[in-house]
């Protein structure tokens, strides 16, 4: 399963951990992930969705329902 946020298609991101004597190696910025699950109320079943913290407060703030035909949209969703 890929690290990426199902509702805002967040994933992780590539930088440099820079020491003390400035050098630099690569690194990676994993996205705050886990999986949880919602009640949809519309389709009258339970769905398991893997979404950040961010995403959370989405759905949140806008409904499990707008939120998950707003990342359809965007083509986030696997289904």
């Amino acid at each position: 399963m890929s690290k990426i946020c199902q509702i805002t298609g967040k994933r992780a991101m590539v930088g440099n951990n820079v020491s003390h004597s400035n050098k630099k190696t690569k690194r990676k910025f994993n996205v705050n992930l886990f999986t949880k699950k919602f009640y949809w109320v519309e389709e009258d079943c339970w769905i398991s969705l893997s979404i950040s913290a961010s995403g959370l407060r989405t759905i949140n703030k806008i409904g499990l329902d707008a939120a998950l035909k707003q990342a359809a949209a965007k083509g986030f969703l696997n289904a």
